[in-house]
């Protein structure tokens, strides 16, 4: 698929008309997966534009600043994700003032209907937009009456009986339960950072870690020890990965080290990703460098048979 990204207005193609979503799509997991899927199929039977609407930053760094979630996906891994789902105009909208103050009905008659030249949204069924997310499914229904377009609203998709919500893979991650929270994404869980240098430990015991400065606002999984596949210039590697605190590092800040199987390249500054794929164990304290090393041996051994053996190893 192919999806163009566009960071406000100015270059949108209008073209003959829209089918469009809107919403934060923290993320993108399989609920947003269902509307991304809905809007390309009726944008391909009314012969008119996809058109997806998001925001950065989220918009409640805007409107609640001291009551912010910690996102599933940074801007840069949203635009890694939506083209696996979605093929058309994506529009970045900045999320300022000026957009918080919008009233539901503004945000419609002069972006939606104005700009976007929208003939059928659609939305899911907890949606709501504008001032105070007046914008509810109903009062949407009633501006597309209004302004002469349709309204489409896609029902939760609903895995082990309860929906699919960002928050509750929020939830899931916390708890360490990588892998219903992966099933819940409907793809890989990425962590986006900068390799920076760090206290050298690592290379001195016989593993060496690219440190990974990380978004301040990124939802961390659970603190411990994960198998993990890394990507370093688009190629791909397997690797354990450590998220805590490093007992052997002064500095009290949650680190992110990726030991990456059978690498020896310099990639100190360059952006990595790395993808967790399995919980090993949980975080523990150390008495000796030398009882580190031996634990990490074992975390290798356990890693090894997840890649070997896939997801029936995590559980």
């Amino acid at each position: 698929m192919t999806a163009r990204f566009l960071h406000g207005l100015e270059e949108f193609e209008p073209r003959n008309g829209s089918v469009v979503t809107v919403g934060t799509f923290d993320g993108i997991h399989r609920g947003h997966q269902a509307i991304f899927a809905d809007v390309r199929e009726t944008a391909r039977q009314m012969k008119l534009n996809p058109v997806l609407v998001t925001f950065h930053p989220h918009p409640r760094v805007v409107v609640t600043p001291s009551n912010v979630p910690m996102l599933l996906t940074s801007l840069e891994e949203k635009k890694r994700f939506v083209p696996d789902f979605f093929d058309g105009q994506v529009v970045i909208l900045e999320f300022n003032e000026a957009l918080k103050n919008m009233s539901a009905e503004e945000f419609v008659r002069d972006v939606l209907v104005a700009r976007i030249h929208t003939k059928q949204l659609i939305v899911g069924y907890d949606h709501a937009l504008g001032r105070n997310r007046e914008g509810t499914v109903e009062q949407l229904k009633a501006f597309g009456e209004q302004y002469g377009f349709g309204l489409d609203v896609v029902g939760p998709v609903v895995i082990h009986d309860k929906p699919v919500s960002s928050s509750r893979i929020r939830d899931l991650l916390e708890e360490g339960n990588l892998t219903l929270a992966l099933e819940l994404l409907g793809h890989e869980y990425a962590i986006c950072g900068t390799v920076e240098r760090g206290i050298g430990l690592g290379r001195k015991i016989g593993y060496p870690t690219a440190n990974i400065r990380y978004s301040h606002r990124k939802l961390l999984p659970r603190e411990g020890v994960y198998a993990c596949w890394v990507e370093v210039d688009g190629a791909s590697y397997p690797g354990m990965m450590f998220i805590g605190h490093n007992q052997f590092n002064p500095e009290d800040k949650v680190s992110v080290e990726a030991n990456i199987f059978d690498f020896d390249r310099d990639i100190y500054n360059e952006d990595i990703v790395v993808y967790p794929t399995c919980y090993v164990r949980e975080s523990r304290h150390f008495a000796t460098t030398d009882e580190l090393v031996a634990q990490l041996a074992e975390d290798k051994k356990a890693v090894l048979n997840v890649i070997e053996k896939g997801e029936k190893a995590c559980k």
